[in-house]
């Protein structure tokens, strides 16, 4: 029975021609929007994510994509494939169904390629991990690295900390802990030694973080920028206002005259290395209070600025 054909193209959202930084910029905007974190309990998300991410490691892989493109059509009438060192005298034949190559995707390389984890980041399998060790034999090998993606804090960011999350690895969970340095930056690896693929010695794990969304400050590249709402009056003669910080609240003074958009900046609050650290720009809102809420007295105020008084 064949398996149904995938559109590792049209499941990322791009053309067959697109360049590896369109893929690379579809699989990032998808993965973040379907991430189980970010949908608990969504198992369409869960499967959406998990098919994201197998199109996105044969299109990312020159080789694979190569093979993808070239030898769909020729899948149909099946196909002989033959595994590298170690795997000699083993062949898989793969026939029927829609899509050729395509076809066989959805289970052969999830075979290939892992599942993800749940806690945290995903784990996935790269081009050269021994996929077919049991078939291998018995001799000893350094197992490969694996690589996860991981989303922290702008706090854990800046601060760095010890870190804790649980990794789904085909069913069995472990429980890894591990540093974050304080100012790493968005895209910025950690290894992990050790924490890979089994062998004789065992591979390491390689986490690239990720800026987690946050509540309150947006990102410009090591600078983070917040909003400040004053009153008309606040913003007229100026005062001082307790504003956020990644270090907890802070008090500003605020000149008097600032308009609405004007930015003010707190220096070394941003994150980065200490010696590199950005800012923290505080961006002035001015709140204009509703007739309804203005007492006489004040409503008798207002008109007389307004010269209807």
């Amino acid at each position: 029975m064949g398996v149904a054909y995938k559109d590792y193209y049209k499941t990322l959202g791009v053309e067959r021609t697109a360049s590896k930084d369109a893929i690379a910029k579809a699989y990032k905007k998808l993965a973040r929007k379907y991430h189980p974190d970010l949908n608990p309990g969504d198992k369409g998300a869960e499967d959406k994510f998990k098919d994201i991410n197998e199109a996105y490691e044969v299109l990312k892989d020159d080789e694979k994509r190569r093979m993808y493109d070239q030898l769909g059509s020729d899948w149909k009438e099946g196909q002989q494939f033959s595994g590298g060192p170690g795997f000699e005298n083993f062949n898989f034949n793969f026939s029927g169904g829609q899509g050729g190559f395509g076809g066989v995707n959805s289970d052969f390389f999830e075979m290939l390629f892992g599942n993800m984890g749940r806690s945290g980041f995903k784990r996935r399998h790269q081009p050269g991990d021994d996929i077919f060790g049991t078939f291998s034999g018995s001799r000893s090998r350094k197992g490969n690295d694996v690589r996860a993606d991981i989303d922290i804090s702008l706090e854990e960011a800046r601060n760095g900390g010890v870190k804790h999350v649980s990794l789904n690895d085909g069913g069995k969970m472990s429980d890894l802990q591990f540093n974050i340095p304080p100012g790493i930056g968005d895209g910025q690896k950690i290894r992990l030694a050790g924490k890979g693929n089994p062998g004789s010695p065992a591979g390491d794990l390689l986490l690239t973080v990720h800026y987690a969304k946050h509540r309150i400050f947006q990102v410009e590249d090591r600078n983070v920028v917040c909003e400040v709402v004053l009153w008309p009056w606040e913003a007229v003669f100026g005062t001082k206002k307790r504003v956020p910080t990644l270090e907890g609240e802070v008090e500003m003074s605020i000149p008097p005259g600032s308009s609405s958009g004007r930015r003010l900046r707190l220096r070394g609050y941003g994150i980065g290395p200490a010696a590199q650290r950005g800012d923290e720009y505080v961006s002035i809102v001015i709140r204009v209070p509703k007739p309804e809420d203005l007492s006489e007295e004040q409503r008798k105020h207002w008109m007389a600025l307004s010269g209807r008084g």
